[in-house]
């Protein structure tokens, strides 16, 4: 599995997740591509205010099929819950999620197949070929603001050549003061 792509798209979207255009591309038969996604960022027009952030993701659900309760449990316990901080700059804020949205999927077997922001809420999915192991589908949704946001994400697909395992994790970012 390549996670830098599906981590990049989900901070993305866990961020961005303010105004927009509220269309499913997947119901019409289309993808979003990185452009697109930078347009509905930019015509969301919300800019996450500068300062220190607090980023946490926690692994709620971990399965896979045929492996033993304590395997999962042992799965979701090295994974389940990691938090850093970081300082967004003044700079990095007046350019907005425009520049990230466009990177989400730069050399990625992502499609982003919906794309939906509106008043404060996500949802969306995509599909990611991971090579050896056919695909993997991760559906988001969650809400946000300038100094806030909070995505349920859930991710399918053959993680380890075992067949359909899924992972269910929660990412918050908060804005939690100045930078230093």
């Amino acid at each position: 599995m390549r996670p830098i792509p599906v981590v990049a798209t989900a901070l993305c979207l866990a961020l961005a997740a303010c105004g927009g255009d509220p269309a499913s591309d997947a119901e019409s038969g289309g993808v979003v591509t990185g452009e697109e996604m930078a347009e509905r960022v930019a015509a969301a027009d919300i800019k996450p205010q500068p300062g220190r952030y607090r980023s946490t993701v926690e692994v709620l659900e971990f399965a896979i099929p045929g492996a033993p309760p304590e395997m999962s449990e042992m799965m979701r316990g090295n994974m389940a819950k990691r938090t850093s901080e970081y300082c967004l700059t003044q700079e990095e804020a007046d350019r907005g999620f425009e520049k990230m949205a466009r990177q989400s999927q730069e050399g990625s077997d992502c499609k982003v197949e919906k794309f939906a922001i509106a008043g404060g809420d996500i949802d969306a999915r995509m599909t990611c070929a991971v090579p050896g192991q056919g695909t993997m589908t991760m559906t988001m949704t969650g809400t946000g603001s300038p100094t806030r946001s909070d995505m349920d994400m859930t991710m399918k697909g053959d993680f380890a050549g075992q067949g359909e395992a899924s992972m269910r994790m929660k990412v918050t970012n908060e804005r939690i003061g100045d930078c230093p």
